[in-house]
């Protein structure tokens, strides 16, 4: 039997009373994802261990089977992996956005939707201005930037120590951005020790890390592309924000967890998603026209699905939108985001399944909640399904949140939910 996971990221919400107090996934129109809840199995599971924040790098981490506790290094190291950057044991990986402030407030934490090729100009033009007076400071390539996907890039600090506390900026939409700024965890003599090959101190990190986010934000309104978004009225890419920093990670492959998979396939719009891929041992296929927005070719990223079962034994199927739409606040698209998922993604694999001679088990879940009316994560437990071609179903007749608390999986936690699924085989 084959297994595909199909996730919308931040797709489960709380109830919301302008919709009657429904959560969206109870008010969408989503008859696909219905249909599969009601001839399959459902359950809750909880995605975020405790002690961690509710972030997707360690949400969709522990859905793969991962204990957070034994390999979680934060973002930056698996965007790195996405993105070809070859990770020395002295690299300090930062996630690193490029986000929009205005009167002294994070507006948004994507540089009102910067584009990749834009993105890249600025990247470029942070490495002339500000990492390179820094390296001829404090010593050679010591900092660089490295260029990803749309607002998500990559900031290194050669001999860098993980132990600060950055905010990440999705949680704090309409917050003073001052008070957010990066501290030291512990103090320099206990932390030195505890990570790969740091030699600065968690207190000059976080100095250094300040140094770069204030210095970027003098620089980067007098790039052309700021200049112009000014003159028009429009939010400017005008500050660098890095967070969720570590080093390399040391993973199993998911073929060396579960002896049913032979070879699999991990499809993203998302550098974070594809860099898990990477460590879990997937195969990383793009997909033309897959934004990690509202606009994404979800045709696209379901042929990719459909011709990946063809030859795989697991896919992880991972769609941004919802989390995008819920961290702008905006509820009619994350609603149009739920149903495009149905109608666009699932429905076309569903169908494709129904006429493959291999059995194949579909999941579908979210990595966890983003509200519309909180703009941030929460780490609640999400609702999952279930189905194969002749499972016997439990009671659940749609799926939500609400409805999956009496599915007959119960309420999961963590890893069990990857030792569930790859339990169901034919």
């Amino acid at each position: 039997m084959k297994h595909i996971i199909i996730l919308g990221d931040g797709m489960a919400d709380l109830p919301v009373e302008r919709l009657g107090g429904k959560t969206l996934l109870q008010y969408a129109s989503k008859p696909m994802m219905d249909q599969l809840a009601k001839e399959g199995r459902c359950g809750r599971l909880i995605t975020i261990p405790e002690g961690f924040q509710p972030g997707s790098e360690v949400a969709n981490t522990a859905i793969l089977g991962y204990d957070l506790n034994k390999v979680y290094e934060g973002r930056g190291p698996l965007e790195a992996a996405s993105i070809g950057y070859e990770m020395a044991d002295d690299d300090l990986a930062l996630r690193c956005n490029i986000i929009n402030l205005q009167d002294g407030k994070i507006i948004t934490h994507n540089g009102g939707n910067l584009e990749t090729e834009d993105a890249r100009l600025l990247i470029d033009y942070l490495n002339e201005t500000l990492a390179k007076p820094i390296n001829e400071r404090v010593g050679f390539e010591q900092v660089k930037f490295i260029t990803g996907i749309q607002y998500r890039h990559l900031l290194v600090i050669k001999g860098g120590n993980k132990h600060v506390t950055c905010a990440p900026p999705h949680d704090h939409p309409n917050e003073e951005w001052r008070q957010l700024l990066v501290k030291p965890e512990v103090s320099s003599n206990d932390a030195l020790g505890h990570g790969a090959h740091a030699t600065l101190t968690p207190e000059e990190t976080a100095e250094l890390l300040n140094e770069l986010i204030l210095k970027s934000q003098e620089l980067l309104p007098k790039h052309p592309y700021n200049q112009a978004k000014a003159a028009k009225g429009e939010r400017q890419a005008n500050s660098i924000w890095p967070w969720s920093g570590g080093y390399r990670p040391s993973m199993e492959t998911l073929m060396q967890q579960y002896p049913d998979i032979k070879s699999g396939t991990v499809i993203s719009a998302v550098d974070l998603i594809r860099g898990i891929g990477h460590y879990a041992g997937l195969k990383i296929v793009e997909v033309e026209g897959a934004t990690g927005l509202a606009d994404t070719n979800y045709e696209g990223k379901a042929q990719a699905a459909i011709e990946a079962l063809e030859h795989d034994d697991f896919v992880f199927l991972h769609v941004e939108a919802s989390d995008e739409a819920g961290h702008d606040g905006d509820l009619e698209l994350k609603l149009k985001t739920i149903e495009n998922l149905d109608r666009r993604l699932i429905t076309p694999i569903y169908q494709h399944i129904m006429q493959m001679k291999e059995p194949v088990c579909i999941a579908v879940l979210p990595d966890h909640l983003t509200p519309v009316e909180l703009r941030i994560h929460v780490g609640k437990p999400v609702p999952f399904l279930f189905w194969y071609k002749g499972i016997t179903p439990d009671e659940v007749q749609q799926y939500d949140e609400v409805s999956c608390v009496s599915g007959s999986y119960g309420l999961l936690k963590l890893q069990e939910f990857m030792t569930e699924f790859m339990k169901i085989s034919m």
